[in-house]
């Protein structure tokens, strides 16, 4: 098994349990104490490697699995088949030729659609309805093997990308064990090469990604805010007239009414004062249309989640309030 963080733990532990003398070790990313805390597939962290442990398996935790003294401790465990589910490292050609039967990837995403690290964020951000679990035979191009097994679930309304990712770790554990079943049993059906012309990417999401472009639609930014969740979040800062730029996580975001008749013309991120915004949503911010975006909970820097409601009662607004970035320009 290759894996790291809170993506590969359920498949780790459906391997353990399936197939108790066949799981021979475990090649995790190294630990890092930066990575205990947040919740994403690519994070090392302690999990894997106590579950490792407590059934008397080596664990390998090269900085690279590419270099010639990872490869040849991987070449003595003389395994049949390797097991990848968000490793973190591009395996070299020299490393996928190791194991008998090849490299399994469980890749979160319905390939070619999503190729990349973050497909899961990105097919929430693209407001796709569905999204799904595919195994591939893996090659030295990113995501691009041959299709081994394939399954569909629908994207919730509220998902986030942490809550979508536990159920698609569940689907790959399930999907991966009920292949592996079949490789033995030798009742395989043939891969299906996957369509390069309808590869899209998903590149790897970065912290300074989380910060919310109020030009955008609100459709957009409540499927942004789901998209950032748990990490690296989604955030702006509160500017008012005479006070420093205030942060905040935005965690919940509704789609709001049209901006009200003979309201003045703003630019994006103007906040409408609680008297102005709709009853019982007051922290409504303008947008890149005609639309408001409606913030129904938040955590200031330093404090809590709260509501906008909660926010508002020790926090007023004045008039010319604003969202964007720290320094605007």
């Amino acid at each position: 098994m290759m894996g790291t963080g809170s993506f590969a733990l359920p498949i780790f532990t459906a391997l353990l349990e399936a197939f108790p003398q066949g799981v021979v070790g475990l090649v995790t990313q190294p630990s890092r104490h930066t990575g205990q805390t947040r919740s994403t597939t690519r994070l090392a962290g302690q999990p894997l490697v106590a579950l490792a442990q407590h059934h008397g398996l080596p664990v390998l935790q090269p900085e690279s699995i590419n270099t010639p003294e990872a490869r040849a401790e991987l070449e003595r465990w003389q395994p049949d088949v390797l097991v990848v589910a968000a490793y973190g490292q591009i395996l070299s050609p020299q490393v996928l030729a190791i194991p008998r039967w090849g490299a399994v990837n469980v890749h979160a995403s319905l390939l070619p659609r999503y190729r990349g690290a973050a497909p899961v964020a990105h097919a929430i951000l693209q407001g796709d309805t569905q999204t799904g679990v595919t195994l591939i035979r893996m090659t030295p191009q990113l995501d691009a093997g041959d299709i081994l097994a394939q399954e569909a679930i629908p994207i919730e309304p509220d998902d986030t990308t942490g809550s979508l990712e536990a159920r698609l770790a569940e689907l790959g554990a399930r999907l991966l064990v009920e292949w592996l079943q079949r490789l033995h049993r030798g009742n395989l059906p043939p891969p299906l090469p996957q369509d390069p012309a309808q590869a899209t990417r998903a590149p790897k999401i970065r912290k300074s990604f989380g910060l919310i472009d109020w030009s955008q639609s609100p459709e957009y930014l409540e499927r942004f805010v789901r998209a950032m969740q748990p990490w690296p979040t989604a955030y702006t800062f509160l500017h008012q007239p005479g006070r420093p730029p205030q942060r905040w996580i935005i965690t919940r975001l509704q789609v709001g009414p049209e901006v009200p008749e003979n309201t003045p013309p703003a630019p994006p991120g103007t906040l409408l004062l609680p008297e102005e915004a709709p009853p019982g949503f007051p922290l409504a911010v303008r947008t890149g249309t005609d639309r408001l975006a409606l913030i129904t909970e938040l955590q200031p820097a330093g404090k809590r989640r709260m509501s906008a409601a909660e926010f508002l009662r020790g926090h007023p607004l004045y008039p010319g309030a604003r969202l964007g970035p720290e320094q605007e320009h």
